[in-house]
């Protein structure tokens, strides 16, 4: 059975809900300042506070303090969170890991005391290594629940079973199950998750990395993508007066001014995202080739120059907004991309991404 936490909130009370901080501790900072948190509110963090960015052992510690300072912050383990259970089982394939993911909360703990992995012969040395330096850590991690339950809802960082009993779900499916808005649930309120970035749902809408709300399949998907996606950005989801809302910091740079309005009348959206790269090409425009997406079987206009043909078929190089945006003179937006032919990959400051015309930028400020 999950360790599931069971709260009785003041419903008078803000929530906000972060998942997926990803060793990004100013990006998290920054977040919680443009949300004016308060230590009145309830501040969810659902999973993922470690790997990929280069803060994992600060923002375990920030988080920490912030729980031993207030009861009103709640925190659940993520499947990045408990990578060092590998370490404490012996199982030696975590080693390659941290050999080619430098950042790491393991590969910090190591250079916190001038240790390399080198030093170590067995694993087993290695992980009485971390259990005597970082017990604290370590044991505050491993105290956490697996998901927090209220009237209203559940929150939990990958998802739950498709099943009645959902309290029986595996703990390893409960930090880790991939695509948890398409498998659904049989829970009889709303699911809070992140681990999966919400934009993977959006192959045939608007692309943004904004939180995925979907009430009549009761699920909520807040994951931006951060330090993952190269457009991604880190979510607050805020639930007050029993409405949604919510708001998101990334580490893009400065936004510029749109030099003269476009307004988009070709209506196409989309996004290519993890998995589904492989095209099957139907015709090819100027800029753009419209292409089949073989495993979703739906057409996307795809940028040409991120086309990759190869002995095995042709593919989308990455993940890629096919959504064309309008925009007006004046308006604010993030360049993404400006190195192909035609068209620019911005981002708005609502969150969308897709492509404008070059000539609404001004060149000087490319």
């Amino acid at each position: 059975m999950l360790d599931v936490h069971k709260l009785n909130l003041d419903p008078n009370r803000r929530i906000i809900i972060i998942s997926d901080i990803h060793a990004s501790l100013s990006l998290f900072i920054n977040l919680l300042e443009k949300v004016r948190y308060h230590k009145d509110d309830y501040l969810f963090i659902i999973g993922d506070l470690c790997e990929k960015g280069k803060n994992s052992l600060e923002v375990v510690r920030y988080v920490k303090k912030m729980t031993e300072q207030s009861e009103n912050v709640f925190v659940t383990k993520g499947n990045c969170d408990i990578l060092y259970r590998y370490v404490l089982d012996g199982d030696e394939r975590i080693l390659h890991y941290m050999k080619v993911k430098r950042n790491s909360i393991l590969n910090e703990m190591l250079e916190e005391q001038e240790q390399s992995l080198t030093d170590f012969n067995q694993i087993q040395q290695l992980a009485q290594y971390y259990k005597t330096y970082f017990k604290e850590e370590l044991d505050w991690i491993e105290s956490l629940p697996v998901a927090f339950e209220t009237e209203d809802f559940i929150m939990i960082h990958a998802g739950i079973e498709n099943r009645e009993d959902w309290t029986e779900t595996d703990e390893s499916a409960a930090v880790a199950i991939d695509s948890f808005y398409d498998k659904g649930h049989q829970a009889n309120k709303t699911v809070i998750v992140g681990h999966w970035p919400a934009v993977n749902y959006r192959f045939g809408s608007e692309s943004s990395n904004n939180p995925l709300i979907d009430l009549q399949k009761n699920i909520i998907a807040i994951d931006g993508g951060n330090q993952i996606k190269a457009d991604g950005q880190l979510n607050a989801l805020i639930i007050e007066n029993n409405e949604f809302s919510f708001e998101f910091v990334d580490e893009l740079q400065e936004a510029i001014s749109v030099k003269k309005e476009y307004i988009d009348e070709t209506h196409r959206v989309g996004t290519v995202t993890y998995p589904d790269y492989e095209m099957n090409v139907i015709c090819e425009d100027q800029y753009f080739t419209l292409c089949r997406n073989v495993k979703l079987g739906i057409d996307q206009w795809v940028k040409n120059e991120y086309l990759l043909a190869n002995e095995e078929g042709v593919f989308c190089k990455s993940d890629l907004s096919t959504t064309f945006l309008s925009v007006q003179k004046g308006e604010q937006v993030k360049v993404l991309d400006s190195q192909q032919t035609g068209y620019l990959l911005v981002k708005k400051l609502n969150g969308l991404v897709g492509w404008v015309p070059v000539e609404v930028l001004e060149e000087n400020e490319l």
